[in-house]
């Protein structure tokens, strides 16, 4: 791997949007013929600083070198001129073309102003074989695996004769045999001094093809490391970081003992090897009356994707999710909400908020899906409800007309909690219902989720925080690389003891 020179320098980048700084004085460096990944956890600014590289976000201040020239992008097009592609984990082709077209779209070899379709053809197979790709380059490329449809990306970024390639979680829908040739394409783009940076929350992957890392938190760069310096545990402890202030007060409000679990033998839910194709390995799981399960680990681990397959709101390929009071099985959210059953989802804004609608709308959202929309809320009723949960959650402002998207992130959270309790459920699924929100909102969901179970009700609680879990789960299960590796009872356990189960894939 060569050091001697950076092929790309990015130098304090500071990038700013209203009310929030995404890159905070941000250094970055890219070398020829290395494979190079940007860890963080959500938020830490990774998807800012490569939309700043790859010329999507003009910078605020700060300095981007490339080949040793200080440049300005002024879009996309600047930076592909400057040799710098990219491949998204969306992969943003044009899938009703041939694998020939997406190669060479926009440069397609011509004769007497047509395009040659037989040389297209021929240069198409050349690009293929170098990627080691035996497909047909005139066949159409949407009946491709999705493996296939990141080669073709990347041979079109070759083809363009790009010096740096940024993948952007190419290995998020790809199996095991997919990934490794994913890999052996990397690793050969870096012997021809190709420089990548690879983006990945998969830290076994990251260790397998990564020369160096580059690790940002909270929009500041924490730290550049040969990965062969950097043991996993390290790694994590930097990626996650610890706020202290925040914690203190948070332990001050919140009593840190978790109730004592129910003694019921019966689980009031049982999942029994659930999973999905290139989303979940089949998992197993129990919760028990007046429980808090706590989903531990890393973004990508498959903490979300657990909690939407036992919701229904995706589609399982294997296994049984079955509520044992009314020994049924669950595998769509209506039949979901009829068996008792609330999913907050962490993505607030596009599957949980409607942005038109008042706070008393949004409350009673879920309470009318139930009834059915030809049976209406009576008005009283309406009001009575959302006046409750306004009063119990403190909701501010306590306005059942006020539009949603005028409230604070922390108040449509609160929001977001009520139109599901306001379903009265038995079991409730939040994931991560207090990212995002203030230390006063995160308190008050913390001390419900408590107020809860003590109550009788079963929760599955997702959170990136560590602490979080710890502090209101009576059960800790551990999900890495999309699989359940752990599942410990919380007695006195700590972050340390989390995360070096995460670093060793599971407990000795």
């Amino acid at each position: 791997m060569t050091t001697t020179s950076p092929l790309v320098e990015m130098r304090d980048i500071e990038i700013g949007f209203p009310g929030v700084k995404a890159l905070d004085g941000v250094s970055f460096r890219l070398f020829p013929g290395e494979i190079h990944s940007l860890m963080g956890e959500n938020g830490a600014g990774k998807s800012t600083l490569i939309k700043a590289l790859t010329g999507v976000y003009g910078i605020d201040a700060g300095t981007i070198t490339v080949l040793g020239e200080q440049t300005t992008f002024t879009g996309p097009a600047d930076s592909q001129a400057a040799g710098i592609s990219t491949v998204y984990q969306e992969v943003n082709l044009v899938t009703n073309l041939s694998v020939a077209e997406n190669l060479l779209l926009g440069h397609e070899p011509r004769s007497g102003g047509r395009i040659d379709w037989s040389a297209m053809s021929s240069k198409a197979r050349a690009i293929l074989q170098g990627l080691n790709l035996d497909i047909d380059p005139r066949s159409t490329l949407g009946t491709h695996s999705i493996a296939v449809q990141q080669l073709v990306a990347i041979g079109r970024a070759v083809d363009l004769d790009c010096r740096v390639l940024v993948l952007d979680e190419p290995t998020s829908s790809l199996d095991a045999d997919e990934v490794e040739e994913l890999f052996r394409v990397m690793r050969d783009l870096r012997a021809q001094g190709v420089a990548i940076l690879f983006v990945s929350h998969f830290l076994d992957q990251v260790y397998e093809v990564s020369d160096r890392l580059t690790v940002l938190r909270n929009g500041a760069l924490v730290g550049e490391h040969l990965v062969s310096d950097l043991p996993k545990g390290d790694l994590i402890r930097l990626m996650i970081g610890r706020e202290l202030d925040t914690l203190d007060a948070l332990d001050d409000a919140v009593d840190a003992s978790a109730p004592p679990r129910s003694t019921t033998a019966q689980p009031v839910l049982t999942v029994v090897g659930v999973g999905r194709r290139n989303t979940l390995e089949e998992t197993d799981l129990e919760l028990f009356e007046g429980e808090v399960v706590g989903l531990a680990g890393l973004l990508g681990s498959g903490r979300t994707e657990l909690a939407r397959l036992i919701y229904g709101a995706d589609r399982s390929d294997t296994g049984d999710v079955r509520v044992s009071r009314q020994d049924r099985s669950v595998s769509h959210p209506r039949g979901a909400l009829t068996s008792k059953i609330a999913f907050s989802s962490e993505d607030r804004k596009h599957e949980g908020i409607i942005d038109d609608l008042s706070v008393r709308d949004n409350i009673a959202l879920a309470v009318q899906a139930g009834r059915g929309w030809m049976r209406p809320i009576p008005r009283a009723e309406l009001d009575a409800l959302a006046a409750d949960y306004i009063e119990r959650l403190n909701i501010r402002p306590p306005d059942p007309d006020a539009l949603i998207r005028n409230l604070s992130g922390g108040n449509q959270q609160k929001v977001l909690l009520a139109r599901w309790l306001a379903t009265s459920p038995e079991i409730l699924i939040l994931d991560e219902p207090t990212r995002g929100i203030d230390i006063g909102a995160k308190t008050e969901i913390q001390k419900l989720v408590t107020t809860l179970a003590n109550d009788g009700m079963s929760v599955v609680f997702i959170s990136a925080e560590l602490e979080e879990v710890l502090r209101i789960s009576h059960r800790v299960v551990v999900m890495k690389d999309r699989r359940k590796i752990a599942e410990m009872p919380n007695r006195d356990l700590t972050v340390d003891d989390v995360l070096d189960v995460i670093a060793a894939g599971g407990v000795s």
